[in-house]
């Protein structure tokens, strides 16, 4: 409200200006009235001064008021983002509207969640539950050829009402779900650091599109990558997955990357933010990081703010603890962290969590289904590996009121906006 109320004022005093100028001989060029509008300036429009490194957000007009208090607290790193809440997915609300329209109770709740493909009568579940999409994993592609993998996706996508979002973990070095397959791929994907090491920029352009191809060609349509983490440490556990570089370099990492996933037409996904920094693996357990607020503005949120101002369409929340922006919930089911993500970086695409059964979740919710907690955080799509559990304890939150209808239509109005956008390759058909 206080951006908008900016804004307004800022367009009251242009308007001003424009009867004053009316009035009286012109003397200087009469402001475009665009610039005055709602609507978010384009990058040549910006009035922003250039940031510390070149893959921050512009600045929007009417943030001059946020900025300034953001600077007296120490929070100045990261301009605001847009105002605009469709801007990412704007091609796709009108007939993403007229579907939501028309869609049960039922058929809403499925289209929140990305589910672990089940090992079993996977097929069977796409025609029952009509899910957002199903999450791949190795054992999905293990020993398999890449017609079978073609023919698995396209019965998925054939028994779907709506286009689901097929997804997977290709990152390249220790995280590889696809390539691993010799059947189809000729070698595992190398790290980015491997890549950078080999070939510069250059090469991490060239291995993501081949990331891209590979994939696409086997029906995937989202990958879960690239990781915007920053760490320098080989000790930290996410290293090994990072780029290894400063946050300045993982940002142009980042930036590369998710321009060439667009250019390609592949949707991806930054992870895990607000950053994971040295923080233990939340597999396993809890994470909590106690780092001040001042090192994510001045480094964890650099990468992220690169890639979203490049057009990355999905951004990834961990489960991580953090202080400084909530030391009551885990990153994933934290509306402050939501908050953060949505008004101080501007990212207007779809936010899911990592994935609720891994034990930092139950640790901390005590056994208790976390999926009402996730989507009133604001997350939109939720990474469940409990298909029946996760799916009855939604439904049962907004039959009784604990997630409203309309904050479930918020989030499935965004998936389906994206689903409709002729930007990413999420066709039907497959191969």
């Amino acid at each position: 409200m206080k951006r908008r109320s900016v804004l307004f004022l800022m367009i009251a005093v242009l308007l001003l200006f424009a009867v004053g100028c009316a009035a009286g001989p012109a003397k200087t060029e009469e402001p475009n009235s665009s610039s005055s509008s709602m609507s978010v300036p384009s990058e040549s429009e910006s009035s922003a001064p250039p940031a510390e490194t070149e893959e921050r957000p512009e600045e929007p007009e009417g943030s001059a008021s946020e900025e300034s208090d953001a600077s007296s607290s120490g929070q100045s790193a990261v301009p605001a983002g847009p105002a605009t809440t469709q801007e990412l997915f704007a091609e796709g609300y009108p007939e993403a509207q007229e579907l939501l329209e028309n869609m049960t109770l039922e058929e809403k709740v499925a289209q929140v969640f990305l589910f672990r493909c089940p090992s079993e009568n996977a097929l069977a579940a796409v025609q029952t539950y009509q899910p957002g999409g199903f999450m791949l994993f190795a054992k999905d592609f293990d020993g398999k050829t890449a017609e079978q993998v073609c023919a698995e996706m396209e019965s998925y996508q054939q028994a779907s009402k709506i286009p689901m979002f097929l997804a997977v973990d290709e990152e390249g070095g220790t995280v590889v779900r696809v390539s691993r397959n010799a059947n189809l791929a000729p070698k595992p994907f190398q790290s980015p650091q491997q890549v950078f090491q080999s070939g510069g920029m250059q090469a991490i352009v060239d291995d993501t599109v081949q990331k891209t191809q590979l994939l696409q060609s086997l029906g995937l349509n989202v990958n879960l990558a690239p990781v915007a983490d920053v760490s320098t440490n080989p000790a930290d556990f996410m290293y090994a997955r990072t780029f290894g570089q400063g946050a300045a370099e993982t940002a142009d990492y980042v930036k590369n990357s998710v321009a060439t996933y667009n250019q390609q037409r592949m949707a991806c996904a930054l992870k895990h933010f607000p950053g994971y920094g040295n923080n233990v693996d939340t597999h396993t357990g809890i994470a909590v990081d106690h780092r001040p607020y001042e090192t994510f503005m001045e480094s964890d949120f650099l990468p992220f703010a690169a890639g979203i101002e490049e057009g990355a369409p999905m951004v990834l929340v961990s489960h991580n603890i953090v202080n400084c922006m909530d030391s009551e919930h885990p990153a994933s089911l934290s509306p402050e962290v939501h908050r953060v993500l949505r008004e101080d970086l501007g990212f207007t695409g779809l936010i899911l969590t990592d994935d609720l059964s891994m034990e930092a979740i139950p640790a901390y919710t005590g056994g208790e289904n976390p999926c009402a907690a996730a989507i009133n955080a604001g997350n939109d799509l939720l990474l469940s590996s409990d298909l029946q559990a996760d799916y009855n304890a939604l439904s049962a939150a907004v039959q009784d009121g604990t997630v409203t209808e309309e904050r479930l239509d918020e989030s499935v109005l965004r998936i389906l906006a994206m689903k409709c956008c002729t930007q990413y390759q999420l066709e039907r058909v497959v191969g």
